[in-house]
């Protein structure tokens, strides 16, 4: 399985977090409480930095990604 680094579905998590509306810790303090909320694959840690898929903030926050809407207003 290839992964492409540039897929914007795959993000910082504080920038993540501020895409859908929440504090820059919102991720990390939702995984330390509550990590079975991410499903599997979604999230991970490399180092000090915390990365996060669309998929992952979807199912934390129950929001669809906000920037979709942004595309659409766009166009």
């Amino acid at each position: 399985m290839e992964i492409n680094l540039n897929d914007p579905n795959i993000m910082d998590a504080g920038d993540a977090s501020q895409i859908w509306g929440h504090a820059k810790n919102y991720v990390r303090r939702t995984y330390k409480s509550n990590p079975s909320k991410f499903p599997q694959g979604s999230i991970r840690k490399f180092g000090k930095q915390w990365i996060v898929t669309t998929e992952g903030m979807e199912a934390i926050t129950g929001v669809k990604d906000p920037r979709r809407n942004e595309i659409s207003i766009k166009r």
